[in-house]
């Protein structure tokens, strides 16, 4: 709360300065889901991702990053924002409520061992927890960015980024800071995890290329013809 004579930037400053000491405890965290997060993309898997207002946002401006760039140019990577579908998420919610708009697409979208990132400064949205719910029934691994733990979310995910802070505004500042971070440790961890994933692939059997050429025939028979 503000003094008379302590400014807005000042008060605000002075909570993200608060929860700027614990956070920095997330780098361990970061660094470890970015290296997890480049094999999946790497590997064909996908990054799914989802929240609310201000958080809604955050997650699209994840994902924007990743089949975008960051910094450095480098090959897309699949990453969606789950309320970016916005007829989806509107069909969804006439047809089955609100607290489904991401869980059904968790269900056709995600695919095991794909990740389900998932961001509330409350922790509390229904919506996200039903999504949490469909991912861990789905095999996907369920990440969340919150606010202070304990809360639901953290509960339903596998791992959890909370922020100590009980200012929304402070948890979302710090969600796009992780977002930036994770990020540039996919980046780093990139070039190794196509490598890997590259070296998976050899001796693996092909399909047969089929050689010649194809004649269409009156009546609109096919004929190939060996080359």
């Amino acid at each position: 709360m503000t003094t008379a004579t302590e400014g807005l930037l000042d008060a605000h400053l002075t909570l993200l300065a608060e929860a700027l000491l614990p956070y920095r405890s997330s780098e361990q965290l970061l660094a470890r889901w970015g290296t997890e997060l480049a094999g999946t993309l790497a590997g064909g898997g996908r990054l799914l991702v989802a929240g609310n207002g201000g958080s809604a946002a955050e997650a699209q401006h994840l994902t924007a990053e990743l089949v975008g760039k960051l910094r450095d140019d480098r090959q897309p990577l699949s990453a969606i924002a789950l309320h970016a579908e916005t007829s989806a998420m509107t069909a969804i919610g006439n047809d089955y409520g609100y607290d489904e708009v991401f869980a059904r697409q968790v269900r056709a979208h995600g695919r095991r061992d794909d990740v389900l990132l998932l961001m509330s400064t409350s922790g509390a949205s229904a919506n996200l927890l039903a999504a949490a719910r469909a991912g861990r029934e789905a095999g996907l691994r369920c990440w969340a960015f919150t606010g202070p733990a304990p809360n639901p979310l953290a509960d339903a995910c596998h791992e959890v980024l909370a922020v100590a802070s009980p200012e929304s505004q402070v948890v979302q500042e710090l969600h796009l800071v992780s977002t930036h971070v994770l990020c540039e440790y996919v980046d780093r961890a990139l070039p190794a995890a196509l490598a890997v994933a590259g070296a998976a692939t050899v001796g693996r059997p092909t399909a047969p290329v089929r050689a010649g050429v194809e004649v269409v025939l009156d009546g609109g028979d096919r004929r190939v013809e060996a080359g």
